[in-house]
């Protein structure tokens, strides 16, 4: 009886999402509260306190992304501003709209900028994840909402980002999906966050135009609470060496929505 009370519980902060994107199946209900981010907040020593909210269960993939081009052509890569993506944007599709070998449609989109990729969300009436978000979703396993503390589960996911980077994607959605029903959050693709621009960076050294990215990835690793935990600081540093108009071979992304 307690574990069926629990359980109800459990259920009632998603009752306010069941509307629109997670009856559609693609999104995942997550139900907030206060939450021990590896960052150091000075503000919030205790936790921060995450909003309930739904996630994409899969990353984007090339085939949704090419969708969103359809719609949005002026995000083609051939006629896109450099303002908002480089150079290398979208550089492994066959063409401005043709996918090809190299961008298969069941993988996940990557060379994506963050313009590019809150441009897609935008047109669903969402949004990118914040970082407090994304690490919430990603703290959990198959069976916890935080297996953090775990050394094997630490060691899982230490063990598949020494897969090379050189080895061809797999498709979205073969990972078990964690608690909240959200898959591949580890283990895939690095992913963009609505605030990756301002994790945990030196503001005067981004602001003056500081070649250096290393010293961005530094401030990253530096700002951490948790050091044990590689794999989140692994993220918070590459993140925080990008900006908005930066594009990688395994950085993708998927969206956000907030609670009614």
């Amino acid at each position: 009886m307690r574990r069926l009370l629990a359980a109800m519980l459990l259920a009632l902060p998603l009752v306010g999402l069941a509307a629109g994107a997670v009856v559609s199946g693609r999104y995942a209900g997550l139900p907030g509260g206060v939450f021990k981010s590896v960052l150091r907040y000075e503000d919030a020593k205790s936790g921060v306190r995450i909003k309930p909210f739904a996630l994409m269960r899969k990353p984007v993939t090339n085939a949704q992304f090419l969708a969103f081009l359809k719609r949005q052509p002026q995000w083609r890569r051939d006629r896109v501003s450099r303002v908002f993506a480089e150079s290398r944007y979208l550089s492994h599709w066959a063409g401005p709209d043709t996918l090809g070998p190299n961008a298969q449609p069941d993988r996940p989109v990557v060379w994506v900028s963050w313009f590019a990729a809150e441009a897609y969300c935008k047109s669903l009436d969402a949004r990118l994840p914040t970082w407090n978000e994304w690490e919430y979703a990603a703290a959990a396993d198959e069976t916890r909402r935080d297996a953090r503390s775990d050394p094997a589960w630490r060691e899982r996911i230490l063990g598949w980002y020494a897969r090379s980077s050189k080895d061809a994607l797999p498709r979205v959605g073969l990972q078990t999906p964690n608690v909240y029903g959200v898959q591949d959050l580890h283990g895939l693709i690095w992913e963009w966050t609505e605030d990756a621009s301002s994790l945990m960076v030196d503001g005067d050294n981004r602001n003056q135009g500081d070649p250096d990215k290393g010293k961005f990835c530094g401030a990253g690793a530096l700002s951490m609470d948790d050091r044990e935990n590689y794999a989140v600081m692994m993220r918070v540093a590459m993140l925080s060496s990008l900006e908005g108009h930066d594009a990688t071979a395994n950085l993708g992304f998927r969206c956000a929505r907030s609670a009614p």
